[in-house]
């Protein structure tokens, strides 16, 4: 009888969680998370993160455009998920000095350590300053424009000519994540990692890369608790963190050396130091010229402007090519409209059916294209989500106030999804929206297109984005037909920086023989 009694109990238990979990899954009258006593939104959170970018897009489109979310009373996890423009302009520009990056946000992204990303007030301003300095500068831009071609013709081109010939699947999306992280450490250190290669090497700081980020996305799923004791035990994602870690540590510092000798090597052959016409590389650039800028030129400091210019160059890049990619597969239409265009600049005379690359004087006239790549942007933004912590009580224009305990997350995704920003057809890849009367390139405010940060923050890579992005596109598209595998699953991971979940597998053919 005792042990009919247990077991009762284990079936009255189990049942009760039964209960939970299916009322967890529910939604309230208005479709929203259940608000639960105690436990607040978190559960429903938690059982959906697998869909977190779609059910931000939902929530906020059933809210009107901003929505509270309720945390445990005792885990101060409250949240205000807002898509409005005006809430971002406020945030971004109109009061950006109450609403740094902060001490909770270095924390969350600490392996960035005090790198652009999250450094703030004079370091950031030093920083920026700097960074703009050399990217902008003529050696550099030139040294852009030779990388990109290069790399194109002689990593990409050689893997898409064997691919066609063969006939077999590939992820294109790894392919661009090859890439882009062998032309971003060439611009940032000057060495070539040669990730992009026939045999498609196993890359371990690639992969590290991947993992810190996936890991950085789940610290702001879960309580601070959880997740700091996690790392306390070293175990769960927080080990595979610390262990992604170590790897960046390593790669890094061993470029930071070889740098440091090939310039002392340099000095010694020539009698004296950088002569200015030749050091083109950022991290060449950095070690050269940053004392004279008043910057910290040691290690650590290299460590981490390294690495926060590798992941908003390999990752970034990467991500909009391969959605960009998956869009075209479903607009034939838009890829016709671009081939038109790239076949509209090629030089008369010239055979169009060939295999062709474009010079980046031609690629700046690539309207189109242009509008075509930001609706990639758009819809499927690099980096799916922002958050920010006021310093001071504030109420933000949409009437909401915000205190320091609180963070206001922008969803990017889901502000692209957005009939009242960018109306009935928001889901539609329409590069015409982009287009002025006049055939221009149509501007878009900042705080309504994300994709590039707003305010003092705005992205300093800009430029050099859409020149690897065009470079890129315009070799693919006009050479060769890309098709995705039928039945291919393709839809976003959980992490900071938006993936495929599964890749992106095509089959490549030649247009030309």
């Amino acid at each position: 009888m005792a042990v009919l009694g247990y077991l009762g109990y284990i079936e009255i238990i189990l049942a009760f969680l039964c209960f939970l979990y299916i009322w967890a899954l529910r939604r309230n009258d208005k479709g929203l998370p259940w608000n639960w006593p105690i436990f607040g939104m978190l559960p429903g959170l938690l059982l959906h993160a697998h869909e977190i970018h779609e059910n931000c897009a939902r929530m906020a489109g059933l809210v009107g455009g901003s929505f509270l979310f309720k945390g445990p009373w005792f885990l101060n996890m409250d949240m205000l998920l807002t898509v409005d423009p005006a809430n971002v302009h406020h945030i971004m520009s109109g009061n950006f000095s109450n609403f740094p990056k902060g001490p909770k946000f270095k924390q969350m992204f600490d392996v960035l350590g005090d790198g652009i990303f999250n450094a703030d007030l004079d370091l950031w301003k030093q920083q920026r300053k700097t960074t703009r300095f050399f990217i902008n500068h003529q050696r550099f831009y030139q040294f852009l424009v030779k990388t990109s071609r290069n790399k194109v013709e002689k990593g990409l081109i050689p893997i898409l000519e064997n691919l066609s010939s063969s006939g077999k699947i590939v992820d294109f999306q790894d392919v661009f994540q090859r890439l882009t992280f062998d032309t971003t450490c060439i611009l940032v250190t000057g060495y070539d990692p040669k990730c992009l290669s026939l045999d498609f090497p196993d890359v371990p700081f690639a992969k590290a890369m991947d993992e810190a980020e996936e890991a950085i996305l789940r610290r702001h799923l879960l309580p601070e608790s959880v997740w700091k004791l996690q790392r306390f035990f070293n175990i769960g994602e927080e080990r595979k963190y610390k262990e992604a870690w170590a790897i960046l540590d390593h790669v890094i510092c061993k470029y930071i050396s070889m740098k440091r000798e090939e310039l002392r090597k340099n000095s010694v052959e020539s009698g004296h130091g950088d002569e200015g016409n030749e050091a083109v590389d950022l991290l060449t650039s950095y070690i050269n010229e940053g004392k004279a800028m008043e910057l910290p030129i040691d290690d650590n400091f290299l460590r981490d402007t390294i690495l926060n210019l590798m992941i908003a160059g390999r990752d970034t890049t990467s991500s909009a090519l391969t959605w960009f990619f998956w869009l075209l597969s479903k607009n034939a239409n838009v890829e016709m409209k671009i081939r038109d265009e790239l076949n509209s600049v090629i030089p008369s005379g010239e055979i169009a059916e060939k295999l062709q690359l474009f010079d980046v004087q031609d690629l700046n006239k690539l309207v189109y294209l242009h509008g075509a790549l930001c609706e990639a942007l758009r819809l499927y933004p690099p980096v799916p989500f922002q958050h920010k912590e006021p310093l001071e009580p504030d109420i933000l224009p949409s009437g909401h106030r915000v205190h320091p305990k609180m963070k206001v997350t922008f969803s990017l995704y889901a502000m692209g999804r957005m009939e009242a920003i960018w109306g009935k057809d928001c889901l539609e890849m329409k590069p015409e929206r982009w287009i002025s009367e006049r055939g221009t390139i149509r501007h878009e405010p900042s705080y309504k297109f994300l994709a590039f940060n707003a305010g003092p923050r705005t992205c300093l890579g800009k430029d050099v984005a859409f020149t690897q992005l065009k470079a890129v596109a315009s070799a693919i598209i006009h050479n060769y037909q890309v098709q995705v595998v039928e039945g291919h699953i393709v839809e976003p991971n959980v992490s900071i920086i938006l993936y495929s979940k599964k890749g992106l597998k095509v089959r490549v053919s030649k247009r030309w023989a």
